[in-house]
C-alpha cells in the first residue's frame, strides 16, 4: 500500500498557489515577444535546423513589472513549499515520495 501523507492546509495552500503562479507566469512568456529588449529579426539557416525570429518590439515597462513580481512570487513559494516545517517530520527516505506526492495534491475545498 502506498503512503499517504497529512499535508498541514498551509503547505497545500501554498503549493496550489505556486501552481497558479507558475502557470500564470508561463502564459504571460509565451504571449510577450521573444526578446525583452527590442531586436531586429533573423533568419539563420546555417545550421543543424533552420532559426527564424520575427523583429521583437521588446517588453513594455509592465510587462517586465508584471513577469518580475511572478517570478518574485514563484520563488517566495518555492521557498515556503521546499522549506515548510512540516518536512522535518518526514523521515529522510521517505522524503522524495512526499514531495511528489504534494506535487499532485490538492488542497479539499471547506
Amino acid at each position: 500500500m502506498a503512503a499517504t501523507y497529512d499535508f498541514p492546509s498551509d503547505l497545500l495552500a501554498g503549493q496550489e498557489e505556486l501552481h497558479q503562479v507558475r502557470a500564470e507566469l508561463l502564459a504571460l512568456l509565451k504571449r510577450l515577444p521573444w526578446s525583452v529588449e527590442p531586436l531586429d529579426g533573423f533568419s539563420d539557416a546555417g545550421g543543424w535546423r533552420k532559426v527564424e525570429r520575427p523583429a521583437s518590439p521588446g517588453w513594455t515597462a509592465d510587462e517586465q513589472a508584471e513577469v518580475e513580481k511572478l517570478r518574485r512570487r514563484e520563488r517566495e513559494l518555492a521557498v515556503f513549499v521546499t522549506c515548510h516545517r512540516f518536512w522535518s517530520e518526514i523521515e529522510p527516505p521517505e522524503t522524495v515520495d512526499a514531495r511528489a506526492k504534494l506535487k499532485h495534491a490538492h488542497e479539499e475545498p471547506e
